[in-house]
């Protein structure tokens, strides 16, 4: 799990490391039921560690046990921030994209529309270049077939953006 997503998904308000693993759950759908929980725990540490989130110990008096609540930083806040506006594509993990809109959406960090926006017009910057280089080798080569796998990839990228746009425009009008 990076640890951008977990700092992501306490910016909107403090929690413990069983809620944040219900917050991923509940924006991941089923992808999230894979989801090790123990992988968040160790990802919280190294936070902890880094000085990206503070922890509280709460006396829980239901089982007497002290629980662990986790809370940005300002250094984990700026991280956030800083993940936020990163425009970086294409990943293999285009859950680590949707993971970015429902944190920003939720916490009001930025409209995850203007995030869509700002992704598509990279998107299509790198498919302008794609094609150009494209066009460019002759008919056969290897490296035109790279470049073709790419465009591919790319148009395919941006329709799924576009399916992004549409969900959130959707979300902003029934609120």
């Amino acid at each position: 799990m990076q640890q951008e997503v977990v700092l992501a998904m306490l910016a909107k308000e403090p929690a413990h490391g069983y809620q944040l693993r219900a917050r991923l759950r509940d924006a991941l759908g089923p992808l999230g039921d894979a989801m090790n929980a123990g992988h968040i725990y160790v990802t919280l540490t190294r936070l902890e560690k880094a000085g990206l989130v503070a922890v509280e110990r709460l006396a829980d008096t239901a089982d007497r046990s002290d629980r662990k609540v986790y809370s940005l930083t300002p250094e984990g806040q700026q991280r956030v921030a800083d993940w936020i506006a990163e425009v970086s594509w294409p990943r293999p993990d285009l859950a680590e994209f949707h993971l970015k809109l429902v944190a920003a959406a939720a916490a009001r960090l930025a409209d995850p529309i203007t995030i869509v926006d700002t992704q598509r017009r990279e998107l299509l910057r790198r498919l302008r270049d794609a094609q150009r280089a494209a066009m460019a080798e002759p008919p056969g080569s290897d490296a035109g077939l790279l470049l073709e796998g790419i465009v591919l990839r790319l148009q395919a990228d941006l329709r799924w953006l576009e399916a992004c746009e549409t969900n959130w425009t959707s979300r902003r009008s029934a609120s």
